[in-house]
């Protein structure tokens, strides 16, 4: 190990729901900091919600509907890859004071209410490189992250920062084989080009991204971006281990917890049926 990689020190990842064992022996480590008496669902569900002072209610609330990990948005104020409803969060959340020292705390509190549940932080670059790269990583892991998502920093920049990869169709084969080699535990399918945000329809690309990715990782593969309904989530499910709901969650959220536990639960009822 490097001298750089022992000083960001790497963020502790928990076997994520649906991973194999032989998957969780060819990635050695990723399984510190897990469970084991929470049971593993076949297929995952990760929700998406902005750092802001109800989000541990609202984590809380997503778990008991049936989410087995949650990505919280540190919020940023040029997020290239959200679409409207997350950079609304986000907005909110800034005018809210949700600064990274805040969102460090509102971190740690969610961890407090949700002792087993992956939570994985998930912003951009630039929040790291203000704060500082290693300081980041030290304070997170402290705070209580599994890992990391870093939207815009690609595989083979700063390996030393374990982080979840994401790949999209457009990437190369090249870049699909360093990101599976590189992610954390598990491998993040965006399944279409542009922002994030609710569509009609799955995107017909993920079947072909789910099965290049296959050939190079027997990691976990999770489908997110564009997935907004129990009929998303039974479709990708039945391609993916997992899926990822961002925009849709955050506007349920705005009901309040009852509203968004009452989501999560028809999500997990889908993905039981995938």
């Amino acid at each position: 190990m490097s001298a750089q990689r022992q000083a960001a020190g790497p963020i502790p990842s928990p076997l994520p729901p649906g991973e194999n064992q032989r998957s969780g022996q060819k990635r050695a480590g990723v399984s510190r900091g897990r469970d084991e008496g929470v049971p593993v669902r076949p297929k995952a569900l990760a929700i998406y919600l902005m750092c802001g002072p109800e989000t541990p209610e609202l984590a809380e609330a997503a778990v008991e509907g049936g989410a087995d990990l949650l990505e919280l948005g540190f919020p940023f104020s040029d997020p290239l890859a959200d679409g409207p409803v997350i950079r609304r969060a986000a907005e909110r959340a800034l005018a809210q004071g949700m600064r990274t020292p805040a969102c460090l705390e509102c971190l740690a509190a969610t961890r407090a209410r949700l002792p087993h549940t992956p939570l994985v932080p998930m912003t951009y670059a630039s929040l790291l490189e203000a704060y500082g790269w290693e300081r980041f990583a030290a304070d997170a892991q402290a705070a209580g992250a599994a890992s990391l998502i870093v939207v815009d920093l690609p595989a083979g920049v700063r390996p030393e920062l374990r982080r979840v990869q994401l790949v999209a169709p457009t990437s190369t084969d090249e870049r699909l084989a360093l990101a599976a080699e590189q992610t954390d535990g598990w491998l993040y399918l965006v399944t279409l080009t542009g922002t994030t945000g609710a569509r009609a329809e799955l995107s017909p690309s993920l079947a072909e991204l789910v099965t290049r990715a296959r050939r190079r990782t027997e990691l976990p593969l999770y489908a997110g971006f564009g997935i907004s309904t129990p009929d998303h989530a039974r479709a990708a499910a039945a391609l993916a281990d997992g899926v990822v709901v961002g925009s849709r969650a955050v506007e349920v959220a705005e009901d309040g917890p009852g509203s968004l536990s009452d989501y999560a639960r028809s999500l997990r009822q889908a993905l039981d049926e995938a």
